[in-house]
């Protein structure tokens, strides 16, 4: 189907980490593969289409920079693929991915450009009205990347109308097209990600997620399910898979949960293993540990190869079953991520994350007994928040001790019920892209009913400073990984970020 010595689609993973993540960018945040971006690659190229992926992130290209490799490289389509290290992480790449486009735009304006993601999927016609791009995705882009190549192919007959989920200008007017489905069939259609046309060498695990490990590098992030069935109000993930949830039948009160089959997430972390010497990988769903049978059928997989891997994979405190955490350990499990949110339970129920205090405990206490360690979440400034519950989440991260933690301000992350409920309140949003990460100098959170943005927001740096600064968390880390790592947590904290609205 591929012209001979042409390159059909040549997907973009845009990166700007230095102002994203201010001086924590350089050595301390992790450097992720493109999953969304190397699926998408996975479903194009096995249908006949040639396929290749600049990293601009990955090998810190400027928008200048990564222009002009897209130039050389001469693709019939460019497509900007807008996600980030996780699924809230999609809008704050919006400014790495619209310098792309204006800087293509004025190397090569005949070139095709389309901007896909959980941000674009969730603002396209926005999207297509602000940057310089041909074609938006307002779907998971799997179907409109197909259509859109087939029809660019038609030359001067392409009839763009037939594209799926696409938006496009037609006399001076947005067009809309119609919905494209989900994916269903992923082992069939989309049987993993695309590792060769990845930078391996370049990926970088989290900080945290090596405490006493050896190295960072190699490193490697895959997805083994699509989608969330929770509905958490702060949340985004379901945002490009729901126009495609509409076609494929499902309510609007219930999000899609796809998987991977064991054989075929097995085949990847083969290769990974095998070829690249990875053995440091993050997996990247929203909610790993959740189904019981996919959990424990990777597990023993895993556990028969008997890999030497560090694994971390998101949980809740409600979805952990007996037998699970023995079984993840012996798998290569290392951390668990717990999203605990706020201690306050009004808090909590006011975002749709109700869980009861006790069971928290209880199975972080689990969790620790198994020889894993725990990753805790929490969020100030949400909704119900203030100064007196903000200090309730603050204590009780130092209580539970957690081996690492990541505070969080609360953000209206486009795609959410938050990002609605602001605009339904004419609440300040960010005034750049940008302004959504939690680490950029001009970050705005959320105000809440009680305080102001810039409250919450310096609360959440005093809050990182307290809980990583204190005695009992250094010891507990020089016990568990050895004082080198608590010296680390030193130099960590010494890094101040600059803050505009703080």
């Amino acid at each position: 189907m591929s012209r001979c010595g042409h390159l059909d689609l040549l997907l973009i993973n845009p990166g700007n980490r230095t102002q994203l993540y201010q001086t924590l960018g350089s050595t301390l945040a992790a450097i992720e593969p493109p999953v969304w971006a190397s699926l998408m690659a996975s479903f194009v190229r096995k249908r006949g289409f040639s396929v290749a992926i600049v990293d601009a992130d990955a090998e810190s290209l400027t928008p200048s920079e990564t222009a002009k490799r897209i130039v050389e490289m001469d693709p019939l389509l460019v497509a900007v693929a807008v996600y980030g290290h996780q699924p809230s992480a999609s809008t704050q790449n919006m400014t790495g991915a619209g310098a792309i486009c204006t800087a293509v735009k004025q190397a090569a304006p005949n070139l095709k450009t389309l901007l896909v993601g959980g941000h674009v999927a969730a603002l396209p016609e926005r999207s297509l009205r602000d940057e310089e791009v041909d074609f938006v995705c307002g779907g998971e882009g799997a179907y409109t990347l197909l259509d859109l190549l087939r029809a660019i192919k038609d030359g001067e007959r392409a009839d763009y109308s037939k594209v799926r989920d696409l938006y496009y200008w037609k006399d001076r007017h947005v067009v809309k097209s119609a919905r494209a489905p989900l994916v269903t069939d992923l082992e069939g259609e989309m049987p993993g990600m695309a590792w060769d046309l990845l930078p391996m060498d370049r990926y970088r695990a989290h900080n945290w997620h090596c405490f006493g490990q050896p190295a960072r590098q190699p490193y490697a992030a895959l997805y083994t399910t699509l989608g969330c069935p929770y509905r958490c109000s702060f949340c985004c993930i379901q945002a490009p898979f729901k126009s495609g949830e509409l076609v494929s039948g499902y309510k609007d009160s219930v999000n899609s949960y796809r998987f991977w089959s064991t054989k075929s997430v097995i085949a990847q972390i083969d290769e990974l293993v095998n070829r690249y010497g990875v053995r440091n990988i993050k997996i990247a769903d929203e909610m790993f540990v959740l189904n019981t049978r996919h959990v424990l059928a990777l597990c023993d997989s895993l556990i028969e190869r008997g890999y030497d891997l560090n694994i971390w994979a998101y949980a809740r405190v409600d979805t952990i079953r007996p037998g699970m955490l023995e079984k993840l350990k012996a798998a290569g499990v290392n951390w668990l991520a717990l999203g605990i949110e706020a201690a306050s339970e009004e808090v909590r129920v006011g975002v749709e994350k109700g869980f009861d205090q006790d069971l928290m405990y209880a199975t972080i206490e689990k969790i620790r007994a198994a020889g894993l360690n725990i990753i805790g979440n929490f969020i100030f400034g949400l909704p119900e928040d203030d100064s007196t519950t903000m200090q309730q989440t603050l204590d009780l991260a130092v209580d539970l001790n957690c081996e690492f933690a990541n505070f969080y301000s609360a953000m209206a992350y486009p795609g959410s019920q938050l990002y609605a409920m602001a605009l339904e309140k004419s609440w300040a949003l960010p005034e750049t892209w940008s302004g959504y990460s939690q680490h950029s100098e001009n970050t705005l959170p959320l105000p809440t009913k009680y305080l102001r943005a810039s409250e919450v927001l310096r609360f959440r740096d005093h809050a990182f400073n307290v809980y990583f600064s204190g005695a009992r968390y250094l010891d507990m880390i020089t016990q568990r990984f050895g004082p080198e790592t608590a010296q680390h947590l030193r130099s960590m904290t010494a890094h101040r970020l600059r803050r505009k609205w703080a």
